[in-house]
Protein backbone atom coordinates (compact mmCIF):
# COMPACT_ATOMS: atom_id res chain seq x y z
CA UNK A 1 0.00 0.00 0.00
CA UNK A 2 1.29 3.21 -0.91
CA UNK A 3 2.15 4.79 1.93
CA UNK A 4 2.26 2.03 4.36
CA UNK A 5 5.98 2.58 5.69
CA UNK A 6 5.65 6.83 5.92
CA UNK A 7 7.52 8.43 8.53
CA UNK A 8 5.09 9.83 11.16
CA UNK A 9 4.92 13.73 10.93
CA UNK A 10 6.42 15.41 13.63
CA UNK A 11 4.49 16.87 16.19
CA UNK A 12 1.51 14.95 15.31
CA UNK A 13 -0.24 11.81 16.57
CA UNK A 14 -1.27 9.01 14.27
CA UNK A 15 -4.79 9.46 12.20
CA UNK A 16 -7.30 6.91 13.92
CA UNK A 17 -9.73 4.99 11.59
CA UNK A 18 -12.40 2.93 12.93
CA UNK A 19 -13.34 0.11 11.36
CA UNK A 20 -15.68 -2.83 11.34
CA UNK A 21 -15.67 -6.49 11.49
CA UNK A 22 -18.87 -8.19 10.61
CA UNK A 23 -20.26 -11.67 8.81
CA UNK A 24 -22.57 -14.48 10.00
CA UNK A 25 -22.76 -15.83 13.29
CA UNK A 26 -19.33 -18.65 13.59
CA UNK A 27 -17.45 -16.76 10.24
CA UNK A 28 -14.51 -15.37 12.48
CA UNK A 29 -14.80 -12.24 13.50
CA UNK A 30 -13.22 -12.63 16.71
CA UNK A 31 -10.81 -15.40 15.53
CA UNK A 32 -9.72 -12.33 12.92
CA UNK A 33 -9.70 -9.54 15.50
CA UNK A 34 -8.02 -11.02 17.77
CA UNK A 35 -4.90 -12.56 15.54
CA UNK A 36 -4.27 -8.74 13.94
CA UNK A 37 -4.78 -6.60 17.26
CA UNK A 38 -1.31 -5.42 18.62
CA UNK A 39 -2.95 -5.13 21.80
CA UNK A 40 -5.03 -7.59 23.89
CA UNK A 41 -8.80 -7.64 22.38
CA UNK A 42 -11.32 -6.71 24.58
CA UNK A 43 -13.70 -9.85 24.37
CA UNK A 44 -17.40 -10.03 25.29
CA UNK A 45 -18.06 -13.54 24.49
CA UNK A 46 -20.41 -15.88 26.55
CA UNK A 47 -20.86 -19.97 26.31
CA UNK A 48 -23.50 -20.97 24.34
CA UNK A 49 -26.07 -22.67 26.55
CA UNK A 50 -29.22 -24.88 26.20
CA UNK A 51 -31.33 -21.67 26.03
CA UNK A 52 -29.99 -20.90 22.34
CA UNK A 53 -31.05 -24.19 21.17
CA UNK A 54 -33.44 -23.58 17.74
CA UNK A 55 -32.76 -19.63 18.18
CA UNK A 56 -28.48 -20.00 17.22
CA UNK A 57 -27.75 -22.77 14.00
CA UNK A 58 -25.06 -24.25 14.61
CA UNK A 59 -24.74 -26.07 11.19
CA UNK A 60 -21.59 -26.81 9.75
CA UNK A 61 -20.27 -25.36 12.95
CA UNK A 62 -21.27 -27.64 15.12
CA UNK A 63 -17.87 -27.14 17.62
CA UNK A 64 -18.37 -23.71 18.56
CA UNK A 65 -19.00 -22.95 22.15
CA UNK A 66 -18.88 -19.36 22.68
CA UNK A 67 -20.75 -16.60 20.42
CA UNK A 68 -19.89 -12.96 21.00
CA UNK A 69 -22.52 -10.94 22.73
CA UNK A 70 -21.39 -7.35 22.56
CA UNK A 71 -19.05 -6.46 20.20
CA UNK A 72 -14.93 -7.07 20.00
CA UNK A 73 -12.56 -4.88 19.86
CA UNK A 74 -8.27 -4.51 18.92
CA UNK A 75 -6.04 -1.75 16.89
CA UNK A 76 -3.60 -2.23 14.53
CA UNK A 77 -0.98 0.04 13.55
CA UNK A 78 -0.98 0.58 9.67
CA UNK A 79 1.94 2.88 9.39
CA UNK A 80 3.54 5.24 11.75
CA UNK A 81 0.51 7.90 10.67
CA UNK A 82 -2.06 5.58 10.51
CA UNK A 83 -3.99 3.35 13.49
CA UNK A 84 -7.12 1.33 13.16
CA UNK A 85 -9.57 0.81 15.61
CA UNK A 86 -11.46 -2.84 14.79
CA UNK A 87 -14.63 -3.03 16.19
CA UNK A 88 -16.22 -6.92 15.49
CA UNK A 89 -20.06 -7.07 15.31
CA UNK A 90 -22.27 -9.87 17.36
CA UNK A 91 -23.34 -12.10 14.42
CA UNK A 92 -26.96 -13.43 15.76
CA UNK A 93 -29.77 -11.80 14.73
CA UNK A 94 -30.92 -10.96 17.87
CA UNK A 95 -28.03 -8.62 18.48
CA UNK A 96 -28.35 -6.86 14.99
CA UNK A 97 -29.66 -4.17 16.88
CA UNK A 98 -26.38 -3.52 18.42
CA UNK A 99 -24.94 -2.86 14.55
CA UNK A 100 -26.34 0.98 13.82
CA UNK A 101 -24.22 1.98 17.14
CA UNK A 102 -21.28 0.36 16.15
CA UNK A 103 -21.48 1.74 12.78
CA UNK A 104 -21.23 5.21 14.29
CA UNK A 105 -17.98 6.81 12.90
CA UNK A 106 -16.88 3.70 10.83
CA UNK A 107 -15.04 4.66 7.49
CA UNK A 108 -15.51 0.86 5.96
CA UNK A 109 -15.87 -2.74 6.87
CA UNK A 110 -14.86 -6.12 6.64
CA UNK A 111 -17.61 -8.54 5.70
CA UNK A 112 -16.25 -12.09 6.85
CA UNK A 113 -18.00 -15.05 4.81
CA UNK A 114 -17.65 -18.60 5.13
CA UNK A 115 -18.16 -20.46 2.22
CA UNK A 116 -19.44 -23.15 3.66
CA UNK A 117 -22.47 -20.61 4.96
CA UNK A 118 -22.51 -17.65 2.74
CA UNK A 119 -26.25 -16.61 3.53
CA UNK A 120 -24.75 -16.31 6.61
CA UNK A 121 -23.07 -13.02 5.62
CA UNK A 122 -25.84 -11.63 3.05
CA UNK A 123 -27.39 -9.35 5.80
CA UNK A 124 -23.74 -7.66 6.79
CA UNK A 125 -23.33 -7.40 3.11
CA UNK A 126 -27.23 -5.42 2.62
CA UNK A 127 -26.55 -3.16 5.93
CA UNK A 128 -23.22 -1.86 4.56
CA UNK A 129 -24.77 -1.48 1.04
CA UNK A 130 -27.76 0.38 2.25
CA UNK A 131 -25.67 2.74 4.56
CA UNK A 132 -23.18 3.41 1.53
CA UNK A 133 -19.97 2.31 4.07
CA UNK A 134 -17.46 1.07 1.53
CA UNK A 135 -16.82 -2.51 2.27
CA UNK A 136 -14.25 -5.60 1.38
CA UNK A 137 -15.63 -9.00 1.37
CA UNK A 138 -12.55 -11.30 2.95
CA UNK A 139 -13.18 -15.00 2.59
CA UNK A 140 -12.12 -17.24 5.54
CA UNK A 141 -10.67 -20.47 4.47
CA UNK A 142 -11.76 -23.17 7.87
CA UNK A 143 -8.97 -25.47 7.94
CA UNK A 144 -6.53 -23.65 5.10
CA UNK A 145 -8.99 -24.89 2.48
CA UNK A 146 -10.39 -22.06 -0.40
CA UNK A 147 -12.51 -24.41 -2.68
CA UNK A 148 -13.73 -21.65 -4.37
CA UNK A 149 -11.85 -18.79 -6.42
CA UNK A 150 -12.73 -15.41 -5.45
CA UNK A 151 -14.93 -14.82 -8.95
CA UNK A 152 -17.36 -17.51 -8.37
CA UNK A 153 -17.75 -16.36 -4.66
CA UNK A 154 -18.74 -12.76 -5.54
CA UNK A 155 -20.88 -13.72 -8.55
CA UNK A 156 -22.73 -16.50 -5.33
CA UNK A 157 -23.02 -13.28 -3.38
CA UNK A 158 -24.39 -10.77 -5.98
CA UNK A 159 -21.52 -8.21 -5.88
CA UNK A 160 -21.08 -5.98 -7.98
CA UNK A 161 -17.43 -6.14 -10.56
CA UNK A 162 -15.84 -3.55 -8.26
CA UNK A 163 -16.19 -4.88 -5.22
CA UNK A 164 -13.03 -6.54 -3.49
CA UNK A 165 -13.43 -10.32 -2.96
CA UNK A 166 -9.83 -11.95 -0.56
CA UNK A 167 -9.25 -15.26 0.47
CA UNK A 168 -7.96 -14.98 4.00
CA UNK A 169 -7.27 -16.84 7.27
CA UNK A 170 -8.39 -15.15 9.98
CA UNK A 171 -6.13 -17.31 12.05
CA UNK A 172 -3.65 -16.07 10.63
CA UNK A 173 -1.77 -12.47 11.22
CA UNK A 174 -0.18 -11.33 7.81
CA UNK A 175 -3.44 -12.89 6.24
CA UNK A 176 -5.67 -10.31 8.09
CA UNK A 177 -3.55 -7.05 7.50
CA UNK A 178 -3.60 -7.57 3.52
CA UNK A 179 -7.69 -7.34 3.63
CA UNK A 180 -7.56 -4.65 5.72
CA UNK A 181 -4.57 -2.98 4.07
CA UNK A 182 -6.79 -3.61 1.09
CA UNK A 183 -9.93 -1.74 2.21
CA UNK A 184 -7.65 1.26 3.20
CA UNK A 185 -6.26 1.61 -0.38
CA UNK A 186 -10.17 1.16 -1.50
CA UNK A 187 -11.05 4.12 0.99
CA UNK A 188 -8.19 6.26 -0.74
CA UNK A 189 -9.40 5.39 -3.68
CA UNK A 190 -12.79 6.73 -2.88
CA UNK A 191 -11.68 9.43 -1.33
CA UNK A 192 -9.25 10.40 -4.22
CA UNK A 193 -6.68 11.59 -1.81
CA UNK A 194 -3.18 11.27 -3.56
CA UNK A 195 -1.27 11.62 -0.81
CA UNK A 196 -1.67 8.09 1.10
CA UNK A 197 -3.38 7.25 4.39
CA UNK A 198 -2.66 10.58 6.41
CA UNK A 199 -5.01 12.44 4.19
CA UNK A 200 -8.23 9.92 5.31
CA UNK A 201 -10.37 11.90 7.60
CA UNK A 202 -9.94 10.15 10.89
CA UNK A 203 -12.47 8.54 12.83
CA UNK A 204 -12.86 7.48 16.23
CA UNK A 205 -13.31 4.52 18.02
Amino acid sequence: MAGSSATARPGTAPDTVKILIAGGFGVGKTTLVGSVSEIAPLRTEEPLTAAGLGIDDLDGIEGKTATTVALDFGRISISRELVLYLFGTPGQQRFWFMWNDLAIGALGAVVLVDVRRPETSFAAIDFFERRGIPFVVGVNGFHGEHPYPPEEIREALALPEHARVLLCDARDRESCRDVLIALIDQLIATAGGPDGPGRIAPGGP
